[in-house]
């Protein structure tokens, strides 16, 4: 009998995203270098398009594609560690690969990373509303504001805008965004009418029911109307991972998804307990986000089989590596310091949030570098689960509910092995404890993640908040029929 009858408490499906970067590696150091590792061949359409099938139907959610806009550098002051030990370098768009995923997965969500920093509202909302239609509504966008001083030099600015300036931007980014999509087509406004009694003439667009949005403000100048017919989510779904006191506010106000990070399970717990008191006071309802962290997992037939696995996996593990990437994430130059320094809390333009996870006035206790990124027990920062698939799949179902998540980002290590053995091995035993979502739902990836029939943001969205057509309602943001959805 399935534990799910005799629990107290019925489980809720867990959000599984397979986490990735369009790069010979992510965040498995060195593990490139696995005899079995395919993620070499990620400049070829046929690798994603086989790993979007792998995914499909599987038991993952959404295929969660990271991404950067330059190479990793803080690191003795140049390049060329990232670039030997192919530390998330070279890296390729990952943008530019999605219509070919969503070609050829039915129910996989895509998720895929973009700086609201180096782009422009109307450009992207263009693109996301592209993919959005040639998905069906499988389109996920992960707002980030970049952290590399690289990419900031490499995109015309002598140095990175000021930390909290790049949230104040990604603000007024959304606003634009969100008016873009919801404001400017009504529902109908493409009528697709080839001829009739009332339109002899034929009429494709109501022209009366498309509106400028006329936006002006500290950062851009839109006035509209948008270009695109509206897709069938009109927004992608929306995901964030700031850390920082800035970001966690912007996070809480726009993110319906949030990558949560913690040194430990309590730190965790506090960081979503924090958003969701920062989502309330913006009007958003209690089960308004979900939020996801990182995790390894190393499985197999039986526990002694992944033990034995993550030894071998051990052996390719590159703590150097690992340095190198927290190095530019966070803007300081570990180089300079040894494996057993303290870390320290210090207000830069990088990711502060990854610094402060690690802070003694966070954790109650010192972390070394070693001990935040080579652990005993582990493979880099991520929390690691190893066993047979019963074994992991119990661990993640206590873990989840000690924490108050709601899902999983899965690391790549070697791939395709760490998710085909994920599949394999721990999806049928989460299946049991009614952890994986029903294949027959809906297809939309933000119906499927908040099991609602409307495919747009919930009406407490900030979204909505500046939508001005009667096109969208406030009440029931459902598209109406035979419209967007």
């Amino acid at each position: 009998m399935s534990d799910t009858t005799s629990s107290a408490k019925p489980r809720k499906p867990l959000l599984l995203n397979a986490f990735t970067m369009n790069a010979v590696s992510h965040v498995a150091y060195g593990l490139w270098r696995h005899p079995r590792d395919q993620h070499y061949r990620h400049t070829d359409l046929d690798y994603w398009q086989e790993f979007g099938r792998l995914l499909d139907g599987s038991g993952f959610d959404n295929l969660f594609i990271a991404d950067a806009l330059g190479l990793l550098d803080t690191y003795a002051g140049n390049a060329g560690a990232s670039l030997a030990l192919g530390v998330q370098s070279p890296l390729t768009d990952p943008l530019l690969i999605a219509s070919g995923i969503a070609a050829v997965t039915q129910k996989l969500g895509i998720t895929i990373t973009v700086s609201t920093t180096y782009e422009h509202p109307w450009l992207l909302a263009r693109k996301f509303t592209t993919l959005d239609h040639v998905s069906d509504g499988r389109i996920g966008w992960n707002i980030v504001t970049s952290q590399l001083e690289s990419a900031a030099r490499n995109l015309g600015l002598d140095t990175q805008l000021d930390h909290d300036l790049r949230y104040d931007r990604a603000d007024e980014f959304l606003d634009v965004a969100y008016k873009l999509w919801l404001s400017s087509w009504e529902d109908g406004a493409a009528v697709r009418d080839k001829g009739s009694e009332a339109n002899p003439e034929g009429l494709f667009t109501d022209p009366a029911k498309v509106h400028p949005i006329d936006h002006t403000g500290r950062f851009f100048s839109v006035p509209g109307p948008f270009i695109a017919e509206p897709s069938p989510q009109r927004v992608p779904l929306l995901t964030q991972a700031g850390g920082s006191p800035r970001g966690t506010a912007f996070a809480a106000r726009h993110a319906e998804v949030i990558f949560v990070v913690g040194a430990d399970d309590a730190a965790l717990k506090r960081n979503i307990e924090r958003v969701k008191t920062l989502a309330a006071a913006e009007g958003r309802a209690p089960d308004a986000i979900k939020f996801v962290t990182v995790v390894s997992v190393v499985t197999g037939e039986t526990d002694e089989e992944a033990e034995a696995k993550l030894e071998e996996y051990r052996g390719y593990f590159d703590f150097e590596g690992a340095v190198v990437h927290y190095a530019a994430s966070t803007n300081v130059d570990f180089s300079v310091y040894g494996p057993e320094t303290p870390i320290r809390y210090i207000d830069t333009h990088s990711g502060r949030g990854l610094l402060g996870m690690y802070a003694k006035e966070e954790t109650g206790r010192e972390w070394t570098l070693r001990d935040a990124l080579a652990p005993a027990h582990g493979l880099g920062r991520a929390r690691l689960f190893v066993g047979s698939g019963k074994t992991v799949a119990d661990a993640l179902d206590r873990w989840i509910d000690a924490t108050g998540l709601d899902g999983l980002n899965i690391l790549h290590m070697v791939s395709p092995d760490t998710f085909s053995d994920f599949i394999t091995h721990v999806v049928p035993e989460l299946r049991k404890l009614g952890r994986i979502r029903p294949d027959d739902g809906p297809t939309t990836l933000r119906s499927r993640m908040f099991g609602q029939e409307s495919a747009l943001p919930a009406a407490h969205h900030p979204a909505h908040r500046l939508a001005r057509t009667p096109a969208v309602d406030r009440r029931d943001p459902a598209p109406s029929k035979g419209a967007a959805a």
